[in-house]
């Protein structure tokens, strides 16, 4: 399987680590703070360095709050995109404005990674820039606190949810190629619904799409270590929580993992090298024997 991503394809025949970079102050997480352009480079940079395969960046956080301008994102936003673009490796764009994703694909970012779950603006942006788009579940606008519905079966939803989404967008000219799907942990959803989905997250590629999961540090994780959502541990003291939760994920077929860690990073990088079909290492063994 690939993904497509403006001027490049991604080959996922093994799993890829996306690194966080968030050019915010108020991010759940406080060591992925970077506050300014300049300190989100440096960061970034150092997570190329340790050997993540793409970057993810973006200038406003997730958690609930009131509307961020497309100026004052893009102010954060661009700078930043520009100067990780020449780092060698893909950069996505953390929004869900399209002003500010045309912005950002401008820079240099090959990929859109929309928290919203699409528009018909954001779709025809990405066909015509032929950029790489995360295809994110979520059941009303980003940044608003609700109440998490209940499903007969929420991994059935998802699919139903993601499929018709995709439709939308293929209907707009965007090439399924171009499309990454992720179930949203956390958005919308509980913790039992978190652990469910990622149970049985290898029913998603049913869709014949790659397969995004960004699981870093989340509340689920910290309500499973603390014991309750009340007594849920913090961002912080998550970071062992994520590295299970990644191993998991990676054997149940996550291809792109967003995180934070470098501990998480080895994580993905052992659990894939596990999980690789037998076939392809006699393949690769077959192929140094004869070179």
């Amino acid at each position: 399987m690939i993904w497509r991503l403006s001027d490049r394809e991604l080959s996922l025949d093994q799993p890829i680590a996306a690194g966080i970079v968030n050019v915010t102050t108020d991010s759940m997480f406080e060591g992925a703070r970077s506050g300014t352009a300049k300190q989100a480079v440096a960061d970034g940079m150092q997570l190329v360095e340790a050997g993540f395969d793409m970057l993810d960046v973006g200038a406003v956080a997730a958690r609930s709050g009131p509307p961020v301008g497309a100026e004052e994102e893009a102010a954060a936003l661009v700078p930043a995109i520009e100067s990780l673009a020449e780092a060698g490796v893909p950069v996505s764009a953390d929004t869900f404005s399209v002003e500010v994703g045309r912005r950002a694909l401008a820079a240099g970012a090959v990929a859109v990674n929309d928290i919203s779950g699409g528009s018909e603006e954001m779709f025809e942006l990405v066909a015509e820039t032929g950029c790489g788009y995360v295809l994110m579940h979520i059941e009303g606008p980003p940044r608003v606190d609700r109440p998490p519905r209940a499903y007969d079966d929420v991994v059935e939803h998802l699919k139903s949810w993601l499929g018709g989404r995709v439709e939308v967008a293929t209907r707009l000219g965007v090439g399924e190629e171009q499309i990454a799907i992720d179930p949203g942990l956390d958005f919308d959803l509980t913790t039992e619904q978190d652990l469910e989905i990622l149970r049985r997250l290898g029913e998603l590629r049913a869709l014949g799409l790659p397969l995004y999961v960004s699981l870093s540090r989340k509340d689920f994780i910290g309500e499973v270590l603390g014991g309750s959502w009340e007594e849920r541990s913090p961002a912080g003291e998550r970071e062992w929580g994520t590295v299970a939760a990644a191993t998991l994920a990676v054997r149940e077929g996550a291809d792109i993992l967003r995180i934070h860690d470098r501990s998480t990073l080895q994580a993905v990088r052992v659990s894939g090298a596990i999980r690789r079909s037998p076939d392809k290492d006699a393949a690769r063994l077959a192929r140094g024997a004869h070179s």
